[in-house]
């Protein structure tokens, strides 16, 4: 049996239509996402990629405590907010709310941010 994506993405590739990859939608703005998955999937790995780029800045600077987690915190939400709602600009309410799609990754990306922030900050300024 097959599902429902697979049978729309062949009457799509029957009818002459080009199948677009995740990135390439991810990229393009007003994309049409088919399944709810597939742009949480694209969420997810932004959120991991920011984490990485301030991780690396943050060791870097010399970036400390409390002040670098809250910035983290603001920079990681505000651009992924300004991501779905602005560039894509999905229904909040089809993924489960505003809320959902701004903690969609959170957690995982907040734990790869410290681990490169500590790695590269101990290993520029460590004494």
């Amino acid at each position: 049996m097959k599902s429902s994506s697979k049978r729309k993405e062949e009457v799509n590739l029957a009818n002459g239509g080009v199948k677009q990859s995740t990135w390439s939608k991810a990229f393009k703005s007003n994309a049409q996402w088919e399944e709810k998955d597939e742009f949480l999937d694209v969420i997810y790995w932004f959120r991991q990629i920011i984490a990485v780029v301030l991780g690396m800045i943050w060791g870097i600077a010399p970036l400390k405590g409390f002040l670098g987690i809250a910035i983290f915190c603001i920079v990681n939400a505000g651009l992924l907010y300004l991501y779905f709602s602005g560039f894509q600009q999905v229904d909040e309410e089809e993924y489960g709310g505003t809320w959902e799609l701004t903690k969609e990754g959170f957690m995982t990306s907040f734990a790869l941010f410290l681990v490169v922030w500590i790695i590269f900050y101990t290993a520029l300024h460590y004494d």
